[in-house]
């Protein structure tokens, strides 16, 4: 089958398929007589499996190692519970650090009174950036200290 059949048997886009080609992810299809790119089934298994795997947030090395232990038929279950343990953790902190922001952006928003005048400690507090830096008191630019 051609790029476009096989990405809409895999559901990866024609684009993401050559990325993922020129970058060695997967191995570079077969070509046709006529130089078109040539897949098959098992290279639209392939292209399932790396779609799956980027929708649960694996990163492109994470992946190569997952499509190297799933073509490894002496493989150690143990080896793929780590990698995936290992991105369970990473979009735990993840999460944690995304509740830390609206946390702070609610906080925030609940201190600023929404009116029209210009004091604003949503922006004192984004102009403030590192801790210990000196806090501007109405959140412009030209009334640094």
């Amino acid at each position: 089958m051609n790029i476009g059949e096989a990405a809409r048997a895999s559901g990866v886009s024609a684009k993401m398929i050559r990325y993922y080609e020129q970058s060695g992810l997967i191995p570079k299809a077969g070509r046709s007589a006529a130089g078109y790119r040539d897949y098959s089934t098992t290279d639209v298994h392939m292209l399932r499996f790396v779609r799956r795997s980027r929708d649960l947030g694996f990163s492109m090395a994470e992946i190569e190692e997952l499509l190297q232990l799933w073509r490894d038929r002496s493989r150690q279950s143990a080896d793929v519970k780590r990698i995936a343990l290992a991105r369970i953790a990473d979009l735990r902190r993840r999460i944690q650090e995304m509740e830390e922001m609206a946390a702070t952006l609610e906080h925030l928003a609940s201190c600023c009174s929404g009116d029209k005048r210009p004091d604003c400690p949503i922006l004192a507090d984004l102009e403030q950036g590192e801790a210990g830096k000196p806090r501007r008191s109405r959140g412009a630019i030209d009334s640094a200290p």
